[in-house]
Order: structure tokens, then sequence, then C-alpha cells
């Protein structure tokens, strides 16, 4: 497992320093202009914003791009090294760069305070963001800190088509509600190298997209999210990831909604999901506990179709319920050369089945999964569910199964009415743990009963 680390830049000596000085001693004719433009524009009264997530589905969102003000704005192509940009105002990016070729190093940009108007507007467009990329802007950032204390305080935000934004070796922190750790939305581009990111917020995925998606490469680095609603990665977007560790210690490991995808490859995943969360003042029951869920919110944040997940060489570890959720929505998920574990012994290896709608996502009774699973180069155990209204196509290659598959979230329907398509290709197997019904069956491989009854109905 590749593991990264910081550049060795990056000493426990300047970790405990504070962010606005930590490169003071080296840059402070850079740094001079910088940090006396931010505190004039930021001069604000600070406040403490308010805490709380809207529930998926339930967002109304500004009805056009707002991106509120900035403390620091660069507009016109130049290379910056060591410099430090601060905001402490309302609804303001400690940095935003705006249609240039802009080159970054060394720098700080430190969003200090400032309350968000517009939950959306931070979301969506970059409002309230420590640093954010915009109009067709170039951006390269390295060797560099990000944090955020404030509401919305995304920390690196790529904000709309032709923005591309490339950062490396840099830490990104942020302490809020809503306050992602690499953002992209409305067709940007982020690729990012070596990054170590934290966020404590509710809603605050460590690599986070919302409506508008785009692209985001990851290679290497640390990410660590520790608020209820914050996976490690959110996917409404075409997400790539190798050789990173991802750890969610409060909820989800990964997201994907609607048409979008996540691609692991030489990564661990590690997710750790609450049957009930607190959201601000709220007190909420989640649907379903799992660790990887794929979705379709019908917020309109993300297009409807088809969702991709899949790991390669990589490690899954789920601390509780389900390992993967499928639910309102059709996916192709593939798992190859994977460890999956485990440490609930209740929770299913995959449950494809529809909700209470309670949430908006679908209609009751008609908002089930569809998913189209590859398990290839896998020995892996856990049953697999799926109820009346959705729809599983298994296939197994080269691969060792140890687990039982009912058609029924409850496994007591008399008339299943789901459909479950299981394919054994020659090599692979199927160890049965408990009596198990199956739509059709193709058997090129073999299936150890072990005293247990396997049911095709049409055989």
């Amino acid at each position: 497992m590749k593991r990264n680390h910081l550049a060795i830049w990056v000493t426990a000596a300047l970790l405990s320093l504070p962010f606005s000085s930590a490169f003071a001693a080296d840059a402070a004719d850079a740094t001079a202009p910088a940090m006396e433009q931010g505190m004039q524009q930021g001069q604000m009264p600070e406040g403490q914003p308010p805490e709380g997530m809207m529930p998926p589905g339930g967002f109304n969102p500004p009805g056009e791009v707002t991106q509120g003000t900035s403390a620091n704005t660069i507009s016109k192509n130049e290379t910056v090294k060591g410099a430090v940009y601060m905001s402490k105002g309302d609804n303001e990016n400690a940095l935003r760069i705006t249609g240039a070729d802009v080159s970054l190093d060394r720098i700080v940009a430190e969003k200090i305070s400032g309350a968000t108007s517009n939950t959306e507007a931070g979301d969506f467009y970059g409002q309230n963001a420590a640093l954010l990329a915009t109009d067709g802007a170039k951006v390269s950032l390295k060797n560099s800190f990000v944090t955020s204390n404030a509401q919305n305080g995304n920390g690196v935000f790529s904000y709309g088509k032709g923005t591309k934004v490339y950062v490396e070796d840099t830490v990104i922190t942020t302490h809020k509600d809503n306050s992602g750790g690499i953002q992209t939305t409305g067709g940007g581009y982020t690729e990012a190298r070596n990054l170590t990111i934290v966020t404590e917020g509710n809603s605050s995925a460590a690599i986070r997209s919302d409506r508008g998606g785009g692209t985001v490469i990851v290679k290497g680095g640390s990410f660590k999210t520790g608020g209820s609603g914050s996976p490690a990665i959110y996917s409404t977007a075409d997400i790539r990831v190798e050789g990173a560790d991802l750890l969610a210690t409060s909820s989800e490991g990964a997201v994907i909604e609607g048409k979008n995808s996540i691609s692991l490859k030489d990564s661990t995943l590690d997710g750790h999901m609450n049957a009930v969360c607190k959201m601000g003042d709220r007190t909420m029951t989640e649907e379903n506990v799992h660790t990887v869920m794929i979705y379709q919110s019908m917020s309109g944040d993300a297009e409807k179709g088809c969702s991709d997940f899949s790991m390669e060489g990589s490690t899954l570890h789920s601390r509780a319920g389900d390992v993967i959720y499928v639910t309102n929505t059709d996916c192709n998920i593939k798992l190859k050369d994977t460890e999956i574990t485990s440490d609930d012994a209740d929770g299913a290896l995959l449950c494809v089945v529809g909700n209470s709608a309670s949430r908006g996502w679908g209609k009751k009774g008609a908002n089930g999964g569809n998913a189209d699973v590859l398990l290839e180069n896998e020995k892996i155990k856990g049953n697999i569910i799926a109820d009346d209204i959705s729809m599983l196509n298994l296939t197994l290659k080269n691969t060792r199964w140890t687990g039982a598959l009912s058609i029924d979230k409850n496994a007591a329907a008399t008339d299943p009415k789901g459909t479950v398509n299981v394919k054994i290709d020659e090599g692979s197997s199927w160890a049965l743990t408990g009596d198990s019904t199956v739509t059709t069956l193709e058997n090129h491989g073999t299936i150890l009963k072990n005293g247990h009854t396997l049911t095709v109905l049409k055989a």
C-alpha cells in the first residue's frame, strides 16, 4: 500500500506556528501587502455562523451564480511565492483567482471567520471559500497551507468549465459545517497530489463536488473527516483516486449521487457511519447505515443516470452497517483484487433496495436500485440483499464468495418480485451460508450449498 507524506519543508516546528505567520521569516516582503489588503477588506464583525445541514433534496439554490466578495483577488497572469491571504468577512474569499494563469508556491490562504448568507451559494459557487478559482482560471498551488474556520468555508474550490486547479504537497484544514477540503462544481477540473486534508464539520467531505460536477483526479495523500454527513469522498463528478488513504470517522466512506463516478486504485477507504447523527440543533436518524452509498437524491444537484463505482488493488473497511448500499438509481460496481472487511456482523456486503422516500429519494414503492456487479479476483464474504422493487446482476470472475442471497430485505417474501441474476464463471465459487433465492443462475463454477437451499425461480 503506497503511503504519502508531506513535502520535507513541512516540519513540526512550522506546523506549530499560526498559519498567518508560518512563512513570515522568509517572506516578509511578499506577505505584507497581502496581509494589509486582507485585513482592510475583511474587517467585519466576527460572529458564530449557524450550524446545521439541509438534508438531501432540501436545497434552495440562488437563481444565479453568487460568489460574494474577495479580500484578495488575482486577475492577471503571475507567479506568487510566500504570500499570506486572509479573510474575516462574511461571504468573502481569502483569495480568488479569476480568469488568470497563476502559480502559487508556499502561500497561506486563511479564512479566519465570516458568516455565510446562503449555504448553497457556498456549496455550488464557492462563496466564503478560502481559495476560489473561477472564470476559466488556471491555478497551480503547491507547498502551501489552506485553512478555514467559517461555515461554508471550503478549502480549495474549482468552479466552472475551463477552470483548472492543480494542487500538490499542501495541507488543507477546515473546521466548520459545509466546508469540504477540495471542492469542484460547475464543470471545473481539479488535480491533487500528495495532499493532507482534515475536515471537522458536518457535510464536509474531504474530496467534495456539487451541482454541475466536473473532473477530480487525486494521487497520493491522506484524507480524514470528522463530522456527520462528511464522507471522505462525495461525488457528483468524475472522481479518480490512486494511492490515497481515506478515512471518515463519523460518516460513510464514499457517496455517489446520480450519473457520476468514483474510481479507487491502490487506496484504502474506511468509513464509520452513525445510525443517529446531530446536525446543529437537529437530531437525524439515518435511512440506512453503510460505508459506500450510491443513490439519486432528486435535488437536481446530479444528473439522473448510471453511477459507476470501482475499486482495484485496494482495501475497504466498513465499521458499521452494510458495506455497499444502492437505492433509487442505476449503477455499475466493480471490485477487483480488493480486500473488504466489516466490523458489523449484521451488515450486508451489498444491499440493493428501495427507501422510505422521507428525504425525497424517489417515490416510495418505485425507488429501488438497479445494480450490475462484477467481483473479479476476489475472496469475499457477506450477504447480498435485493428487495422486491430492485434488480441485481451479479457476476463472479475468478472469485470465491461466501454468503447468502435474498430477494427481500426481511428474507420473508413468499412471492419475490425483485430480479437477481447470478453468473458464476469457471474458476469461481459460491459457498452458501444460508438459504438463498435467485431469479436466474448461470453456473460454470462451483456452488457449495453447505446444507442450505438454493432456489432458482426461472431454472
